[in-house]
């Protein structure tokens, strides 16, 4: 088969050379960035080259993109995810069962593309028909998502305010984290927090991290740190990652977040509540097994960002709702599973692959 010789100095096909096949071992990532998941991906390249060069082409690379996670473009994720003539032929969840050295987050998947094929577009992928099925039902409600409601990343920051009353502080950040509320901010700041309100509590508040390795509140002046819409409302506050990404792990210690209480970047935070008991609503909708079935849809790392909650529907979380939220976690699963009309089958799939959370 006649395929194309490129020069990829000039981006430029030099000339047709006469080819079966072509078969190589490209690197994923690129390797001068170091390992993990902070590389820059080079495999959704190298699928893009195979598209071009060949009739037929199949490829084993890290699967991430397959759940719309990652750093491949999302327009690329969009565009695979929908074209008819691609498809995956295997997916291994954990990497180490065909790299036993290798960990690759989101797993390893070989897939095959074929010019003259209609496979129909994947959309959503999942190794579990249960989820697919799952899925279609909540969807075919058409409600709004919770992701909706989730706070981005870094949402508090260190004011200006800081640094003019603290001039020796100016540098213990870097330049680019100047204002960054960290993991380790108890440790760089240890003088501007303490455990206790010192001073007018209406010109303090509290922060909520990690400090010696366990999770505290602290107070620090309110001018030091920005005040956000959830700020002075109630809201549920989770880690920002945990687990690795597998079906049914549970949320590690959500809680509900008071008025006048921020948290560090190890947080993000789900709702702006008028009331505790909206908040507590809230808080034992994701501590549901349905709630956790549908963030595993997209949840295939550590991270709970935003965008892994975006196939998990929202609820009225209001005396008002179609769910008592004043009964059991697992009564509330009882009353969704009736929501969104799932099977005896699907139900004894959540069943036994998500964990309880109580």
């Amino acid at each position: 088969m006649p395929t194309s010789e490129i020069d990829y100095t000039n981006n430029k096909i030099d000339r047709i050379v006469p080819t079966d096949a072509i078969i190589g071992n490209p690197p994923y990532q690129l390797v001068n960035q170091g390992a993990g998941n902070g590389a820059d991906p080079l495999y959704h390249l190298f699928i893009d080259l195979a598209i071009r060069l060949g009739e037929k082409s199949t490829l084993i690379h890290p699967a991430r993109f397959l759940f719309n996670a990652g750093k491949t473009p999302k327009e690329w994720n969009s565009s695979i995810l929908n074209n008819p003539k691609f498809k995956v032929v295997k997916y291994w969840a954990n990497s180490t069962d065909v790299f036993p050295s290798v960990d690759i987050k989101g797993g390893v998947a070989v897939t095959y593309h074929d010019k003259k094929a209609n496979f129909g577009s994947i959309g959503f992928f999942s190794a579990y028909e249960e989820l697919r099925t799952i899925l279609s039902k909540v969807k075919a409600k058409g409600e709004s998502a919770i992701s909706s409601i989730v706070a981005p990343r870094e949402l508090y920051r260190l004011t200006d305010t800081l640094y003019q009353e603290n001039p020796e502080m100016e540098g213990r950040q870097s330049s680019g984290h100047k204002y960054s509320l960290g993991a380790n901010i108890f440790d760089i700041f240890p003088e501007l927090f303490s455990d206790t309100c010192i001073g007018d509590e209406a010109e303090m508040m509290e922060i909520y991290g990690r400090y010696d390795n366990r999770r505290c509140f602290k107070w620090i002046k309110r001018s030091y740190i920005t005040q956000p819409d959830n700020f002075e409302k109630y809201k549920v506050v989770i880690t920002k990652a945990n687990g690795s990404g597998a079906l049914g792990e549970v949320l590690s210690t959500p809680i509900v977040g008071v008025p006048i209480v921020g948290y560090t970047d190890t947080f993000i935070g789900i709702g702006v509540f008028d009331t505790e008991a909206e908040a507590n609503a809230c808080l034992k909708y994701i501590k549901t097994r349905f709630a956790r079935t549908m963030l595993g849809t997209l949840k295939i790392t550590q991270d709970n960002t935003r965008e892994t909650w975006a196939n998990v529907p929202i609820q009225d979380f209001t005396s008002r709702s179609d769910i008592n939220w004043d009964v059991p976690v697992s009564d509330i699963d009882k009353l969704l599973y009736t929501k969104y009309q799932l099977s005896d089958e699907e139900i004894q799939f959540i069943e036994q692959n998500i964990k309880p959370m109580f």
